[in-house]
């Protein structure tokens, strides 16, 4: 009943589905996504987003039109990991179940351990200190790490700890992620819905086995990487919509997310 209410809410900003009847709306509204342009950031070894005006301006009838052409990677700036992303078998972008992706946020504060070390793995004592302070994840969370990188988006250099670009780069990678100790926790001990970074990647910049995203996604966990924006919300009482591009058999792709905030 709980996830049917949060989706029709959800789905529509204002409207039920089981009533039809106009709901009071969320009393702010805050996006979580970068926007997606020539300063997106992208893994080194990627082109990046690329914009292309098809037309722009009045035609011969008269009225004003605008069309584009875009090409991305599925994976840069605000986007979706598919559990097919690192789990053979597992769900692509347009099989993963819409409950998943609409459900109560949690944010874990790691701010302060990833100032102190840019490598920080966020672990196990990490998940259970937040705990201590604000009760226990629920059941169906979407829960949120924010270790502070958003501040320095669109720096390549300072959010990837690399400007460099090419395969080279990826060894020069430097930035906090969840250990895969901890994933395998918040996927069984939590049994969360979603997990999101304001990161490059769920696994931290040095990780050369990618162990966390393995973890989670072998349990149909999805992640969300790039979030912004996390230093604006609560560490709970809120409601997470992450809706990605509905690619068939993408193992990724760009995601809108945004929180809801009730009064």
């Amino acid at each position: 009943m709980r996830r049917m209410l949060v989706l029709g809410i959800a789905a529509a900003g204002v409207i039920g589905w089981s009533t039809g009847v106009r709901a009071r709306p969320a009393e702010r509204v805050v996006d979580l996504t970068h926007a997606f342009d020539e300063t997106t950031i992208y893994w080194p070894t990627e082109d990046g987003f690329r914009l292309e005006t098809r037309f722009r301006g009045h035609t011969e009838h008269g009225y004003f039109y605008a069309a584009n052409r875009f090409c991305a990677p599925e994976h840069g700036g605000t986007h979706l990991d598919a559990p097919l992303h690192f789990y053979e078998g597992g769900a692509s972008a347009e099989a993963i179940p819409v409950e998943r992706l609409v459900g109560p946020g949690v944010v874990v504060d790691v701010t302060r351990a990833s100032a102190a070390n840019p490598t920080h793995a966020i672990g196990i004592a990490d998940l259970e200190a937040h705990e201590r302070r604000h009760g226990r994840i629920p059941r169906g969370a979407i829960v949120l790490l924010h270790t502070g990188f958003g501040a320095f988006w669109p720096d390549r250099a300072r959010y990837l700890g690399t400007g460099e670009r090419g395969p080279a780069a990826v060894a020069k990678l430097r930035f906090p992620g969840l250990d895969p100790a901890a994933a395998a926790w918040i996927a069984t001990e939590r049994s969360i819905d979603a997990i999101g970074i304001d990161t490059a990647s769920i696994d931290p910049g040095t990780s050369t086995t990618f162990a966390s995203h393995v973890r989670l996604f072998e349990k149909g966990i999805p992640a969300f990487e790039n979030v912004a924006s996390l230093e604006r919300l609560p560490a709970e009482g809120f409601t997470i919509v992450a809706l990605p591009m509905k690619i068939r058999g993408g193992s990724g792709g760009p995601l809108r997310i945004v929180a809801l905030l009730g009064r």
